[in-house]
């Protein structure tokens, strides 16, 4: 087996907008739904942090561009914040001052070699349309389009990378569950048609770099999407069978109207819901229906397959067939998926509960997308590890170091067609409802200090080494 990266493939490292820029009212820029989130209801951040400053990259991108530099990354990925070139979300209002922070941004990475990775929307919704029902209402999709229309003209001839949406499930969670913005504690199962308008919006903006820009701007367009690797708790049929009803319910919502010759949503996902919808006396299923002209539009709509992978988890069925449990019209999509996951004690832990060190599941999660999406060209567009911010960061070396093993061993050993690899994060950071506590950077930064200091760690010269030698570092 080939223990050395080939010369193409691409290396890199990411930020998002919210959790590392700061300034989050200079310059004209508007309110977001986490500026709200965090300044309405502090509690529901640990330790009541902010991300009012975070990490100052609004004003110290230079600094950041620099580390990218340094490390020898091919591409540096981060998002556009909605509400700092549009303060109300909509074209009427576009600012300047935003525009030039993004122009500089890419400009100076061009400058130093660095292929820009743009996030279109990376969670952080204007305020404004979230007032009017956010992504549960149809005609955010009209507005992401305009969007990203903006996005294309200002930005397309120098940006040949694009993800429209980062993680549509994540997204849909904050809408279901009271940790994530808009924090809406739903009993009504809006994440079905928030995922649903996360898709419609991607297939409409594919389609419409398709017919304005693509033949002048040559770029590449991606979903990205994420998602654990599942695998049965036991050997059991029925527990074999809840994994499969993970991977549907988490990463095939979203792939197999993308990539399936019949478009839509899964078989088994259309069916379950369906059905539970009417054993909840429901007149409609909770999960919408595609229109013919967007099935259409989202049958191969990503020219990369761009997904975020950070852990396992072991599957078994939450709720027994027929039983009183499963027919209880809670509306709630965790329960219809009635999958009960958990952790296999003897993996390792990170600062977060959910993230166990699990490296395999990288190299499975491969297989699975090369298995059912037809083996697309995959970037791996976040994979990183928590802890208390340590600089000599061993536990992150360790999970980078067997993380990439398992890269290398899904192209050799499966011939899975992996293009690109992204180190979350370059920063230590703000981690949304976890506030500063759980540190994913390579690069240390010091909240306590105003100048916000960055310092490398272990972990940032790990992957220096590994860049320029294009193979894993030995085992220290």
């Amino acid at each position: 087996m080939s223990s050395a990266f080939p010369k193409d493939f691409l290396f890199a490292t990411a930020t998002s907008a919210y959790q590392v820029e700061g300034a989050w009212n200079e310059d004209g820029k508007g309110e977001n739904m986490w500026d709200r989130l965090i300044h309405s209801k502090p509690d529901k951040i640990k330790n009541q942090d902010t991300a009012d400053v975070a990490c100052d990259s609004y004003h110290l991108y230079k600094e950041d561009v620099k580390l990218v530099k340094d490390a020898g990354f091919d591409i540096y990925r981060f998002s556009i914040s909605w509400t700092r070139i549009l303060p109300n979300g909509e074209i009427t209002s576009i600012n300047q001052k935003g525009i030039n922070y993004y122009h500089n941004l890419i400009d100076e990475l061009l400058k130093n070699d660095i292929q820009p990775m743009v996030t279109m929307y990376h969670w952080d919704l204007p305020q404004k349309l979230q007032d009017i029902g956010g992504w549960v209402n149809p005609l955010i999709v009209d507005y992401m389009e305009d969007y990203a229309d903006l996005l294309f003209q200002l930005y397309g001839d120098k940006v040949k990378w694009w993800i429209t949406i980062n993680e549509p499930f994540r997204v849909g969670e904050g809408y279901e569950k009271d940790r994530w913005a808009p924090a809406i504690n739903s009993e009504s199962s809006k994440m079905y048609n928030v995922m649903h308008n996360t898709l419609r919006a991607h297939g409409r903006i594919f389609r419409l770099y398709d017919e304005k820009y693509r033949s002048k701007q040559n770029g590449k367009l991606s979903l990205c999407v994420d998602s654990h690797h599942y695998e049965g708790k036991t050997k059991s049929k029925e527990d074999i069978d809840a994994a499969n009803r993970a991977y549907q319910f988490q990463l095939d919502i979203f792939t197999h109207p993308i990539y399936s010759k019949e478009g839509g949503y899964p078989k088994i996902v259309r069916e379950m819901v369906d059905e539970i919808s009417r054993r909840e006396g429901r007149k409609r299923s909770k999960l919408p229906t595609f229109t013919e002209d967007e099935i259409q539009s989202l049958k191969g709509a990503n020219d990369f397959f761009s997904f975020n992978h950070y852990s396992t988890k072991l599957c078994t069925t939450k709720y027994l067939p027929n039983s009183n449990e499963l027919l209880r019209p809670t509306g709630i999509f965790y329960d219809d998926m009635n999958v009960k996951h958990s952790d296999d004690p003897q993996w390792p832990s990170s600062k977060l509960f959910w993230l166990k060190v699990v490296p395999y599941g990288l190299r499975e999660i491969l297989r699975y997308i090369k298995n059912t999406c037809n083996n697309p060209p995959v970037f791996i567009a976040e994979n990183g590890y928590c802890d208390d911010g340590e600089l000599d960061d061993k536990e992150r070396v360790f999970y980078y170091r067997e993380y990439l093993k398992e890269v290398l061993n899904a192209m050799n050993n499966y011939q899975c067609d992996v293009i690109g690899y992204t180190a979350f994060s370059l920063l230590d950071n703000f981690e949304w409802s976890s506030g500063y506590d759980p540190k994913f950077g390579i690069v240390h930064v010091d909240f306590n200090d105003e100048k916000r200091k960055r310092t490398p760690k272990s972990s940032y010269n790990f992957l220096k080494r590994l860049i320029k030698n294009r193979t894993i570092p030995a085992d220290q």
